[in-house]
């Protein structure tokens, strides 16, 4: 069995992918006490609800087109793709930059988010560099060069932690995070594009397919429009829902509450990434592949879900037993009440862990819709929660355990549905 496990491809690409986001994790969370103990948890509040407020707009970038760019067979029509992609987001930038110059401080004054009044305009710039990398992500994992996303990874996770400490001892303020954190978005594009640059062969030609394909700009945008209808959408509102409870802690309780929330999250977020998108990255052109030849899916999914529930239980559980005293030592004792927030998240996401395979399996099997309408539903339950905690109790902890709780049931059952789905198509 583990000798079988060696000699998989697909093992084998996980790891590598692993071992970049390992590495990136592991640099972070050796610079994270330091970090911790300069800016503290209102600079940290501040980080966080901007990033939340990003997020949501994010998809809008380039209407989640990036995704799209592994499933052609043609490479050149990968590369057009992307083109429509690089284009579409420096687009849709500029029609975000003319909605925040008129609209933008009311819009953060009827949320009760004044504080990112002064950083509102970096927003446009972070969703060019987002789209950036995605489009360069998408065409090295299509190339299946795994190492060089690993490589990308180590590299821009250490400088800009080391960023964060060197101007953390000169101006440690929520400021200074936000503008690197920016900053970050647009390294990680240039350090892509790099590597993207590095897999191409001699010359770097676009290599021609045997029969290649036709397709201009605006038919391959029909041809996917299931990612901009269905697919951004999806993400959007799933950003939404995810960054509600930073969005909301920060108009409710301050942002020293909103980061504590944010340490939780990163913290706990850095298994997730470790293993979840690297199994991810090298799943999609896998099932993509597998779809394409008509082939059952199923059993490459059960045994992706399986395998994560496997890894993911160690941790979590360590979490949810010592969370305030782990976080108390190693960042400080006054980030223990983010411990105790840690130990309710690590339910939430652990099972949001096991639905990575779920998740890459809809958009290869065209279960969009399905998707976009689970998102609805789902914000729509994780808005009543954090509204039971915050109007009903008048609690902040509540409040996250109540969003945790449904957090736990509702990636159950995406991944119940999602298998369901995937037994019934090739039945």
């Amino acid at each position: 069995m583990v000798a079988s496990l060696r000699r998989s491809r697909f093992v084998r690409n996980v790891l590598v992918v692993a071992s970049g986001t390992a590495g990136a994790q592991a640099l972070t969370m050796a610079f994270a006490p330091v970090i911790t103990r300069l800016y503290g948890p209102e600079a940290f509040g501040l980080l966080g609800t901007f990033l939340a407020a990003l997020a949501i707009v994010m998809p809008v970038a380039a209407l989640t087109y990036p995704i799209a760019i592994v499933l052609p067979k043609a490479d050149r029509d990968a590369h057009t793709l992307a083109k429509f992609s690089a284009c579409l987001a420096a687009s849709l930038a500029a029609l975000i930059l003319l909605v925040l110059w008129a609209f933008g401080e009311v819009i953060l004054a009827a949320l009760g988010l004044q504080p990112l009044v002064d950083y509102m305009w970096l927003i446009p710039f972070a969703m060019v560099c987002a789209a950036g990398q995605q489009i360069f992500e998408q065409l090295l994992i299509r190339r299946k060069a795994f190492k060089s996303i690993a490589r990308v990874a180590v590299a821009q996770s250490l400088t800009l932690n080391s960023a964060k400490t060197g101007l953390g001892a000169w101006y440690p303020a929520g400021a200074t995070l936000i503008v690197l954190a920016t900053a970050g978005q647009a390294l990680y594009a240039c350090f892509l594009w790099l590597g993207f640059r590095a897999a191409l062969p001699a010359g770097h030609q676009v290599p021609e397919p045997p029969e290649p394909s036709r397709l201009s700009m605006w038919e391959l945008a029909a041809l996917y429009r299931d990612f901009p209808l269905f697919r951004a959408p999806q993400v959007m509102i799933n950003a939404l829902s995810q960054g509600l409870p930073v969005l909301m802690l920060a108009s409710f309780s301050g942002p020293a509450a909103a980061g504590f929330y944010s340490l939780a999250k990163t913290v706990l977020g850095a298994p997730v990434l470790l293993i979840s998108k690297s199994v991810g990255d090298v799943f999609y052109p896998k099932i993509a592949e597998a779809a394409q030849r008509k082939e059952p899916v199923w059993p490459l999914l059960r045994k992706a879900t399986l395998a994560l529930a496997g890894v993911g239980v160690f941790p979590f559980a360590l979490v949810v037993a010592f969370g305030p005293w782990l976080f108390g030592l190693v960042f400080g004792s006054e980030w223990i009440a983010a411990g105790e927030y840690a130990r309710w998240l690590a339910l939430w996401l652990y099972f949001g862990f096991l639905n990575r395979p779920s998740v890459v399996a809809i958009q290869t099997l065209g279960f969009q819709k399905f998707f976009l309408m689970y998102e609805v539903v789902s914000v729509v339950l994780r808005i009543a929660s954090l509204f039971l905690g915050f109007w009903v109790y008048e609690s902040d902890l509540l409040a996250v355990i109540f969003f945790s709780i449904t957090g736990v049931f509702l990636n159950c059952l995406l991944i119940g549905l999602t298998m369901y789905k995937s037994i019934r198509l090739n039945m």
